[in-house]
């Protein structure tokens, strides 16, 4: 059995979770509502506050799908409650961001501005002129929007200018040599 896909799912108190037909799953919580289609063969039980999956027999693809739906789901209940989110740092000289209304706007080197809209489901958060914080309930749409954040300016490795994760390590090479003759 798979070890991560045996553990029961407890949900908090002002925490609700229903399966509809098919699986397809609405969790609601004090931070959103989430609803997820999930694996319609695995079967979905949820006894008081604990829910538990298992799936029908042990083929290749239900022991593989078994942990990714426990996961899936528990995602769903954590976000609802705590939400997630991702940091970022603006490293470089005159690399600024700020929020301006629902978009964000960012100075990185270029000879424009760049101007990222808040999607639905996410917030941005600038404490900072070099820190970015998206926040938000599903755990993929924060990493994805992240990432295209992320994406505008990513580091080099020469000086580590750049948009980075928090808590990432940009691995630096060493210039040219710059010797005389």
């Amino acid at each position: 059995m798979s070890r991560i896909g045996r553990m029961p799912i407890t949900v908090p108190a002002g925490v609700t979770v229903e399966v509809a037909e098919g699986n397809v799953v609405t969790v609601k919580g004090p931070k959103g509502q989430l609803t997820r289609a999930l694996c319609p063969v695995m079967d979905i039980k949820q006894e008081g506050n604990t829910i538990t999956v298992s799936r029908p027999n042990d083929d290749k693809l239900n022991r593989s799908l078994h942990g990714l739906t426990r996961t899936l789901l528990h995602n769903m209940v954590v976000g609802v409650t705590e939400e997630y989110k991702k940091e970022l740092e603006v490293n470089g000289v005159g690399y600024r961001v700020a929020k301006e209304g629902k978009n964000l706007v960012m100075n990185l080197g270029y000879s424009h501005q760049v101007i990222v809209p808040e999607i639905e489901g996410i917030s941005i958060d600038v404490p900072a002129p070099n820190k970015i914080v998206i926040r938000g309930c599903d755990k993929q749409a924060v990493g994805q929007f992240a990432a295209e954040v992320r994406e505008k300016r990513p580091p080099e490795p020469y000086k580590g200018k750049g948009i980075k994760y928090a808590d990432e390590v940009i691995r630096r090479k060493v210039g040219k040599a710059g010797g005389k003759k």
